[in-house]
């Protein structure tokens, strides 16, 4: 699958085939991806935790997910993201932020290592679902996150069972404009 096809083709899936396992390999592979994205001088704060086996995902999923990401993520593996705070957007010997972004640095690169992660998935054959609403605070004590990460998204990851249609983009002159 080129580029392009990749970009296009992914699609927020919100049903996933149980009689398929993701492997570690797999996940290896599309997190080594996720590393190449940019950072803030190189600062590497993305973290990622993997959550494979189905017994575990489902205990994941009952402690940390609310019902409706429940549902949606059934039969697929789940991915912790995380930044270690305090780096992304810092002047670390200093120990304060560079610009009024701050710590938000560290979502804006974590963001660019899952944009990665999320087509490494699809090139791979794999889907997934961006889940925000679930509960750091459960997720932290049952995965052992460290106090010093942010939490910021499960993904989940899977094999899709269904065609997810695309929703209408808006238009390009409505997002771009030229100076």
């Amino acid at each position: 699958m080129d580029f392009k096809d990749v970009v296009v083709s992914r699609r927020s899936m919100r049903a996933y085939d149980d009689s398929k396992t993701v492997t570690k390999d797999q996940i290896e592979e599309i997190v080594k991806m996720a590393s190449y994205a940019p950072s803030w001088k190189n600062s590497q704060t993305a973290r990622y935790y993997a959550v494979l086996d189905k017994d575990k995902c489902q205990e994941f999923a009952t402690k940390c997910l609310p019902e409706f990401n429940i549902r949606n993520s059934k039969g697929a593996a789940y991915i912790v993201t995380s930044f270690v705070s305090g780096n992304s957007g810092f002047d670390t010997a200093k120990n304060e932020a560079t610009n009024e972004c701050g710590d938000g640095w560290g979502y804006y690169d974590l963001g660019l290592n899952n944009e990665n992660l999320l087509l490494a998935a699809k090139e791979a054959g794999l889907d997934t679902l961006v889940m925000g609403i679930r509960d750091a605070k459960a997720i932290r004590e049952e995965i052992g996150i460290p106090d010093e990460e942010i939490i910021v998204s499960v993904i989940a990851i899977g094999y899709g069972t269904k065609d997810a249609t695309m929703p209408k983009r808006k238009d390009i002159s409505e997002i771009l404009h030229f100076v």
